[in-house]
Protein backbone atom coordinates (compact mmCIF):
# COMPACT_ATOMS: atom_id res chain seq x y z
CA UNK A 1 0.00 0.00 0.00
CA UNK A 2 0.99 3.60 -0.41
CA UNK A 3 0.03 6.82 -2.22
CA UNK A 4 -0.56 6.95 -5.97
CA UNK A 5 2.63 6.78 -8.02
CA UNK A 6 4.73 5.20 -5.27
CA UNK A 7 5.59 2.07 -7.29
CA UNK A 8 3.02 -0.47 -6.12
CA UNK A 9 1.91 -1.54 -9.60
CA UNK A 10 5.49 -1.52 -10.91
CA UNK A 11 6.52 -3.90 -8.13
CA UNK A 12 3.63 -6.18 -9.03
CA UNK A 13 4.61 -6.09 -12.71
CA UNK A 14 8.07 -7.24 -11.69
CA UNK A 15 6.53 -10.26 -9.99
CA UNK A 16 4.92 -11.63 -13.16
CA UNK A 17 7.68 -10.29 -15.41
CA UNK A 18 5.42 -7.91 -17.33
CA UNK A 19 8.27 -5.40 -17.05
CA UNK A 20 9.99 -7.55 -19.70
CA UNK A 21 7.55 -6.16 -22.26
CA UNK A 22 9.25 -2.76 -22.01
CA UNK A 23 12.80 -3.15 -23.32
CA UNK A 24 13.81 0.22 -21.84
CA UNK A 25 13.04 -0.91 -18.30
CA UNK A 26 15.93 -2.30 -16.28
CA UNK A 27 15.15 -4.50 -13.29
CA UNK A 28 17.81 -5.61 -10.80
CA UNK A 29 17.65 -7.62 -7.60
CA UNK A 30 15.86 -10.83 -6.73
CA UNK A 31 12.28 -12.04 -6.38
CA UNK A 32 11.98 -15.48 -4.85
CA UNK A 33 9.03 -17.85 -5.01
CA UNK A 34 10.19 -20.45 -2.54
CA UNK A 35 13.81 -21.09 -3.51
CA UNK A 36 13.27 -20.02 -7.13
CA UNK A 37 14.60 -16.63 -8.21
CA UNK A 38 12.17 -15.69 -10.99
CA UNK A 39 14.14 -12.61 -12.08
CA UNK A 40 17.41 -14.42 -12.66
CA UNK A 41 16.44 -17.57 -14.46
CA UNK A 42 16.46 -19.12 -17.91
CA UNK A 43 13.05 -20.71 -17.30
CA UNK A 44 10.25 -20.01 -19.76
CA UNK A 45 8.69 -16.68 -18.75
CA UNK A 46 5.24 -17.90 -19.76
CA UNK A 47 5.61 -20.76 -17.27
CA UNK A 48 6.46 -18.22 -14.58
CA UNK A 49 3.41 -16.14 -15.47
CA UNK A 50 1.18 -19.21 -15.32
CA UNK A 51 1.94 -19.41 -11.61
CA UNK A 52 0.13 -16.12 -11.13
CA UNK A 53 -3.43 -15.01 -11.76
CA UNK A 54 -3.76 -11.27 -12.39
CA UNK A 55 -6.74 -9.14 -11.37
CA UNK A 56 -6.46 -5.58 -12.68
CA UNK A 57 -8.06 -2.32 -11.49
CA UNK A 58 -10.75 -2.61 -14.12
CA UNK A 59 -12.02 -5.99 -15.29
CA UNK A 60 -10.98 -7.03 -18.79
CA UNK A 61 -13.12 -9.98 -19.85
CA UNK A 62 -12.11 -11.60 -23.12
CA UNK A 63 -14.31 -10.72 -26.13
CA UNK A 64 -16.23 -13.98 -25.93
CA UNK A 65 -19.07 -15.46 -23.92
CA UNK A 66 -19.10 -16.06 -20.16
CA UNK A 67 -18.41 -19.79 -20.43
CA UNK A 68 -15.44 -19.39 -22.77
CA UNK A 69 -13.86 -16.70 -20.60
CA UNK A 70 -13.37 -19.27 -17.85
CA UNK A 71 -12.70 -22.19 -20.20
CA UNK A 72 -9.95 -20.28 -22.04
CA UNK A 73 -7.25 -21.00 -19.47
CA UNK A 74 -8.26 -24.65 -19.30
CA UNK A 75 -8.12 -25.06 -23.08
CA UNK A 76 -4.67 -23.51 -23.51
CA UNK A 77 -3.32 -25.99 -20.98
CA UNK A 78 -4.66 -28.85 -23.10
CA UNK A 79 -7.83 -29.66 -21.18
CA UNK A 80 -10.51 -29.59 -23.86
CA UNK A 81 -13.05 -32.34 -23.22
CA UNK A 82 -16.54 -30.89 -23.16
CA UNK A 83 -17.77 -32.59 -19.98
CA UNK A 84 -14.57 -31.71 -18.13
CA UNK A 85 -14.83 -28.06 -19.19
CA UNK A 86 -18.46 -27.86 -18.10
CA UNK A 87 -17.65 -29.18 -14.64
CA UNK A 88 -14.60 -26.97 -14.13
CA UNK A 89 -16.26 -23.81 -15.43
CA UNK A 90 -19.09 -24.36 -12.96
CA UNK A 91 -16.55 -25.04 -10.19
CA UNK A 92 -14.68 -21.78 -10.72
CA UNK A 93 -17.83 -19.71 -11.15
CA UNK A 94 -19.11 -21.14 -7.87
CA UNK A 95 -15.75 -20.40 -6.28
CA UNK A 96 -16.25 -16.69 -6.95
CA UNK A 97 -19.97 -16.74 -6.06
CA UNK A 98 -21.06 -16.03 -9.63
CA UNK A 99 -22.62 -19.31 -10.76
CA UNK A 100 -26.17 -18.63 -9.55
CA UNK A 101 -26.16 -15.25 -11.29
CA UNK A 102 -25.01 -16.49 -14.71
CA UNK A 103 -25.84 -20.21 -14.98
CA UNK A 104 -28.76 -19.53 -17.35
CA UNK A 105 -26.81 -17.23 -19.66
CA UNK A 106 -23.38 -18.77 -20.04
CA UNK A 107 -23.49 -18.16 -23.80
CA UNK A 108 -24.11 -14.42 -23.37
CA UNK A 109 -21.21 -12.01 -24.02
CA UNK A 110 -19.11 -11.43 -20.91
CA UNK A 111 -19.28 -7.70 -21.64
CA UNK A 112 -23.02 -7.82 -20.86
CA UNK A 113 -22.26 -8.43 -17.17
CA UNK A 114 -22.08 -5.62 -14.64
CA UNK A 115 -18.63 -4.31 -13.72
CA UNK A 116 -18.73 -6.16 -10.40
CA UNK A 117 -19.73 -9.40 -12.10
CA UNK A 118 -17.01 -8.92 -14.72
CA UNK A 119 -14.41 -8.58 -11.98
CA UNK A 120 -15.54 -11.84 -10.37
CA UNK A 121 -15.52 -13.47 -13.82
CA UNK A 122 -11.93 -12.33 -14.34
CA UNK A 123 -11.05 -13.79 -10.95
CA UNK A 124 -12.62 -17.11 -11.99
CA UNK A 125 -10.63 -17.00 -15.23
CA UNK A 126 -7.44 -16.42 -13.25
CA UNK A 127 -8.16 -19.29 -10.87
CA UNK A 128 -8.81 -21.64 -13.80
CA UNK A 129 -5.09 -21.75 -14.67
CA UNK A 130 -4.32 -23.19 -11.20
CA UNK A 131 -2.06 -20.34 -10.03
CA UNK A 132 -0.01 -20.40 -6.87
CA UNK A 133 -0.30 -16.63 -6.47
CA UNK A 134 -3.08 -14.13 -7.16
CA UNK A 135 -1.87 -10.63 -8.04
CA UNK A 136 -4.65 -8.10 -7.42
CA UNK A 137 -3.94 -4.51 -8.48
CA UNK A 138 -6.53 -2.32 -6.73
CA UNK A 139 -9.21 -4.83 -7.76
CA UNK A 140 -12.10 -2.93 -6.15
CA UNK A 141 -11.23 0.62 -7.24
CA UNK A 142 -13.83 0.61 -10.06
CA UNK A 143 -16.53 -1.24 -8.11
CA UNK A 144 -19.53 -0.19 -6.06
CA UNK A 145 -19.48 -0.91 -2.29
CA UNK A 146 -21.50 -4.14 -2.55
CA UNK A 147 -19.29 -5.57 -5.32
CA UNK A 148 -16.20 -4.49 -3.39
CA UNK A 149 -17.45 -6.34 -0.33
CA UNK A 150 -18.00 -9.51 -2.39
CA UNK A 151 -14.42 -9.38 -3.70
CA UNK A 152 -13.03 -8.78 -0.20
CA UNK A 153 -15.02 -11.67 1.24
CA UNK A 154 -13.83 -13.93 -1.55
CA UNK A 155 -10.20 -12.98 -0.93
CA UNK A 156 -10.64 -13.77 2.76
CA UNK A 157 -11.68 -17.29 1.72
CA UNK A 158 -9.10 -17.74 -1.04
CA UNK A 159 -6.11 -16.73 1.06
CA UNK A 160 -6.33 -20.06 2.86
CA UNK A 161 -5.47 -21.77 -0.44
CA UNK A 162 -3.50 -19.14 -2.39
CA UNK A 163 -0.92 -16.48 -1.78
CA UNK A 164 -2.59 -13.15 -2.55
CA UNK A 165 -0.55 -10.01 -3.26
CA UNK A 166 -2.93 -7.07 -3.28
CA UNK A 167 -2.29 -3.42 -4.09
CA UNK A 168 -4.57 -0.96 -2.32
CA UNK A 169 -4.53 2.64 -1.16
CA UNK A 170 -7.65 2.14 0.98
CA UNK A 171 -6.62 1.92 4.63
CA UNK A 172 -9.91 0.40 5.77
CA UNK A 173 -9.59 -2.35 3.19
CA UNK A 174 -6.04 -3.20 4.21
CA UNK A 175 -7.09 -3.33 7.87
CA UNK A 176 -9.92 -5.72 7.03
CA UNK A 177 -8.10 -8.31 4.95
CA UNK A 178 -4.32 -7.98 5.18
CA UNK A 179 -2.09 -10.43 7.05
CA UNK A 180 1.13 -8.61 6.13
CA UNK A 181 1.56 -5.02 4.95
CA UNK A 182 4.27 -3.42 2.81
CA UNK A 183 4.18 0.39 2.81
CA UNK A 184 5.85 2.11 -0.15
CA UNK A 185 6.68 5.73 -0.95
CA UNK A 186 8.50 7.14 -3.99
CA UNK A 187 9.63 3.73 -5.18
CA UNK A 188 11.01 2.56 -1.84
CA UNK A 189 9.74 0.19 0.82
CA UNK A 190 9.43 2.35 3.94
CA UNK A 191 8.09 -0.24 6.37
CA UNK A 192 6.66 -3.73 6.37
CA UNK A 193 5.39 -6.22 8.89
CA UNK A 194 2.40 -8.16 10.24
CA UNK A 195 -0.78 -6.17 9.66
CA UNK A 196 -1.80 -5.83 13.30
CA UNK A 197 1.64 -4.61 14.31
CA UNK A 198 1.86 -2.30 11.28
CA UNK A 199 -1.42 -0.54 12.06
CA UNK A 200 -1.18 -0.54 15.85
CA UNK A 201 2.50 0.27 16.28
CA UNK A 202 4.14 1.74 13.14
CA UNK A 203 7.86 2.39 13.51
CA UNK A 204 8.59 5.01 10.85
CA UNK A 205 7.42 8.62 11.06
CA UNK A 206 6.35 8.58 7.41
CA UNK A 207 4.18 5.54 8.08
CA UNK A 208 2.58 7.24 11.06
CA UNK A 209 1.82 10.33 8.96
CA UNK A 210 0.28 8.23 6.18
CA UNK A 211 -1.93 6.29 8.58
CA UNK A 212 -3.12 9.60 10.07
CA UNK A 213 -4.11 10.76 6.57
CA UNK A 214 -1.60 13.61 6.53
CA UNK A 215 -0.63 12.82 2.91
CA UNK A 216 -2.02 10.63 0.12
Amino acid sequence: MGPSGCGKTTLMRCMNRLTDLNTQTKVTGNIFIGDRDILNTHDDINEIRKMMGLLAQRPYPLPMNIFNNVAYGLRISGRKKKRFLEKRVEHYLRQVNLWEEVKDRLRDPAAALSIGQQQRLCLARGLAVDPRIILADEPTSALDPISSQLIEEKFAELKTSYTIVMVTHILRQARRIADHVVFMYMGEVIEQGPAEEFFQNPQMEMTKSYLKGLFY
